[in-house]
């Protein structure tokens, strides 16, 4: 893999050098005026070794990257990104002596409504010329070039499709229909081709105006303004081969980008500047009994600090539907192990799903227990010790159930509520994968049972304010008695990611509005009747977090992040619903924590802890917060106030590590944001994270 320098010969072999050298050393050959005076990029693909450039991750599938930060799967790619990050399409070899690059999935694997795409370069390259060789092995589908990509759903394609057309497309962000792509196509012309040798394909963009090429004759001029600048690639629905990338522009025009790219790192340079820089406060090893993102904080051991709990787990049936739990450690934040149950195994520390288990006072008495359920019973838990307290058998498995291995339940996940009119949520929530939730009493005795499109997991609210909450899940609202409320379960097709109920406006005296990340639905927002007020299809939406993300902005907002089909793209909207902004700020998917980190009112959304793709983004998308190259864990991450200020610090960990980050300057105002989060004993991978605005006095009054 070259990227070469015309005149001086300036070649660097990427494939030496580590990701995050490679990156450093791209900005720096660019900023320094190092980069090719007529190349923005050139690379042959001999960088590369023969084979798979990533592959899957054990017995885990693809969803590992959903709230896992996990640099490559396989190689390093250097300046390339596999933006589809749950595909893996992308393989290396050499045909008559020379290197090629082949995405190699048929229709059928990609059929999932997206295509594998390979991008490099910035989003403020603009006026360059693009071209690649490309030999499509396949007519059923396209193969071409990117050019101005700004997400994996909004970029200009010219390919070769159909045995018997070029075409000159631009791919749209937004869908009118359920799972139906939309492009706006600029230019179709009649090309017949072969699959026994490669075309050269080229762009040229100058404004607005595009010229395509293939083989260096002329098939289409346009002017088109949708994107006038963006990132480069190549793509293909079928498999194809390409060869010699490549990327110029004038030198004017280098030197305009070099210019907006140092304008644009200044800018973030001086807005991480004016943010609390992440400190480590304590840090310790969790040696074979450490986990991904599996892990419940509270008080264990009475002593009024929080500690954690890490669950680890054996899939069964298949990866991310039976999983077991197998082994729970409780540690404090000093590293010391407070009890264990079960046997640890450092092989069951990863999951790609939510698993039923939490800290809780369930009983009343000022003490945590820990519910979960293991070997198909419902089982409390002394907190302090781990001591089984009670245990019942868990339902039986609906016989209607698409799945049923086991006669009964194994548990997905567990929630608490307040449906018995209680001082404190003390009632349980059971459900299954997708179809089944059963309500329990604090004595584990059964309540209700509802049915439906439940989704990932519920919201308890009391939207009437009788003081017993009601549950928010799926798509239907239901009484803390088991009647529903209303129901959208039947006309929505995909299910809820995540969903939460409150008033986000910025009049205190509005009504509810209930709001939805609906996997491939997209965004949805409904009134406290059910109707749905704003449906708009972004593409694959989960993983969301209500908080303040925007000062300028009324009401709080909404941010969620895109995973299947379509990984990465950040979404933003408002508390009616309009869509504020969208980025690509990452190419896998986020667990897009609400993070109180200056405790002035704005919040801060966390990526992952990774040192370059990571940080903390605000309400414009932007990164305002990094963390520092010291070696720390960045698999997974969670927020959570554990020093006392009300200000957040970020627990970065993975299967053998903990390291937990402040502020690394005091807070300083007389009034501090301290805003009113989920409850730790309702955590989940899946729920919506939702931050309501609160203040607290310095001074305690």
């Amino acid at each position: 893999m070259l990227i070469e320098r015309v005149g001086t010969f300036r070649t660097l072999n990427w494939v030496l050098l580590p990701t995050d050298m490679i990156r450093t050393l791209t900005c720096i050959l660019l900023l320094a005026g190092a980069a090719p005076a007529a190349d923005l990029f050139r690379d042959d693909f001999s960088g590369f070794p023969p084979g798979w450039l990533t592959y899957p991750v054990g017995q885990l599938n693809g969803a590992i990257q959903e709230y896992h930060y996990l640099p490559y799967r396989g190689l390093p790619l250097g300046p390339w990104a596999n933006t589809i990050v749950h595909l893996d399409a992308w393989v290396v070899g050499d045909e008559d002596g020379e290197s090629y690059l082949e995405q190699h999935l048929m229709g059928s694997m990609t059929s999932q409504f997206t295509n594998p795409l390979f991008i490099t370069g910035d989003p403020e390259w603009s006026d360059y010329t693009v071209s690649a060789k490309v030999k499509p092995l396949s007519f059923a589908d396209f193969a071409g070039i990117v050019f101005r990509y700004h997400t994996n759903r909004h970029y200009y394609l010219f390919a070769l499709t159909g045995g018997n057309k070029a075409r000159l497309t631009v791919r749209l962000p937004l869908e009118k229909s359920f799972r139906v792509w939309e492009w706006r196509d600029l230019a179709v012309r009649d090309f017949p081709y072969e699959a026994k040798r490669y075309y050269e394909l080229r762009v040229e963009n100058s404004g607005p105006l595009i010229r395509a090429f293939i083989d260096g004759k002329p098939v289409a001029e346009v002017n088109d303004s949708e994107i006038l600048k963006g990132k480069v690639g190549i793509t293909a629905s079928v498999p194809a081969r390409f060869k010699d990338f490549a990327v110029s522009a004038s030198d004017a025009t280098v030197q305009q980008i070099t210019a907006r790219i140092a304008a644009r790192e200044q800018e973030l340079a001086a807005l991480r500047a004016g943010n609390p820089q992440p400190r480590l406060w304590k840090r310790f090893t969790t040696p074979g009994f450490g986990a991904g993102r599996n892990a419940r904080f509270g008080d264990l051991d009475g002593d009024g600090v929080i500690d954690m709990l890490i669950a680890q787990n054996i899939p069964r049936v298949r990866g991310d539907a039976f999983d077991h739990i197998s082994c729970l450690t409780a540690v404090n934040f000093d590293g010391k192990v407070l009890w264990q149950s079960g046997r640890p195994d450092p092989r069951n520390g990863l999951l790609t799903n939510d698993t039923p288990f939490q800290i809780h006072d369930l009983d009343g008495d000022g003490r945590n227990e820990v519910v979960l359920v293991r070997d198909f019973k419902l089982q409390v838990l002394e907190g302090r010790t781990g001591k089984l307290l009670k245990s019942v058998w868990m339902p039986t498995a609906p016989p209607e159930n698409r799945e049923r291995p086991y006669e009964m339940e194994t548990g997905d996940s567990i929630a608490f509520a307040n449906v018995s009119g209680n001082k404190t949520a003390r009632d349980i929530i059971l459900k299954d994968r997708y179809r089944n939730f059963w309500l329990v009493d604090s004595g584990l005795k059964p309540l209700w049972r509802g049915q439906g499109q439940t989704g990932h997991y519920p919201y308890p609210v009391d939207v009437d304010g009788d003081g017993r909450d009601e549950i928010l899940i799926g798509y239907a609202l239901w009484s803390h008695d088991g009647r529903q409320l209303w129901s959208r379960d039947k006309e929505l097709r995909d299910h809820s990611d995540a969903i939460a109920m409150g008033n986000l406006s910025p009049d205190p005296k509005a009504p509810f509005r209930a709001y939805s990340s609906g996997s491939d639905e997209g965004f949805l927002m409904f009134d406290h009747e059910g109707n749905i007020l704003k449906h708009v299809r972004i593409g694959h939406a989960q993983s969301p977090s209500i908080a303040k993300y925007r000062m300028d902005v009324p009401g709080l907002q909404y941010m969620t992040v895109n995973f299947w089909k379509n990984p990465g793209i950040v979404t933003l909207f408002d508390w009616d619903g309009n869509m504020l902004a969208q980025e690509e700020p990452i190419h896998s998917g986020s667990v897009l924590l609400p993070v109180n980190w200056r405790g002035d009112g704005q919040e801060f959304a966390l990526l992952s802890g990774n040192v370059r793709e990571g940080g903390m983004i605000d309400g414009q998308l932007r990164r305002v917060v990094m963390f520092p190259d010291d070696g720390h864990p960045d698999l997974t991450a969670n927020v959570l106030n554990v020093t006392g200020d009300a200000r957040d610090e970020i627990i970065l960990c993975d299967q053998e590590r903990v390291w937990i980050y402040t502020q690394d300057r005091p807070f300083s105002g007389k009034k501090i944001y301290a805003p009113r989060r989920n409850p730790d004993y309702n955590e989940s991978n899946y729920r919506l994270n939702v931050s309501f605005p609160e203040w607290q006095p310095m001074d305690g009054k």
